[in-house]
């Protein structure tokens, strides 16, 4: 086999919640689970999606709502756009 070591700085705190949460998974150790990680990125298996999700507050869901429910109504008149 041809390998190649990777050394990726990282803080200590972060490494080692990873190190649990991976023991805890299953894994032998953390560099199991790079390795099975950037094996799966190399084969296109894996997409890596960086977008967070948006959660409304409570105030602005029963905004939108009342928007909704207005424009059910017929209460506010709207033109879709093509």
């Amino acid at each position: 086999m041809n390998s190649t070591i990777l050394q990726i700085p990282i803080d200590k705190n972060i490494r080692n919640q990873a190190a649990s949460y991976a023991e805890k998974m299953g894994f032998s150790s953390l560099q199991e689970v790079v390795r099975l990680f950037l094996n799966k990125i190399a084969l296109g298996e894996i997409n890596v999606n960086f977008e967070q999700n948006v959660q409304l507050s409570s105030k602005a869901i029963k905004r939108y709502n009342k928007i909704i429910d207005e424009i059910d109504s017929g209460k506010i008149k709207y033109k879709t756009l093509k």
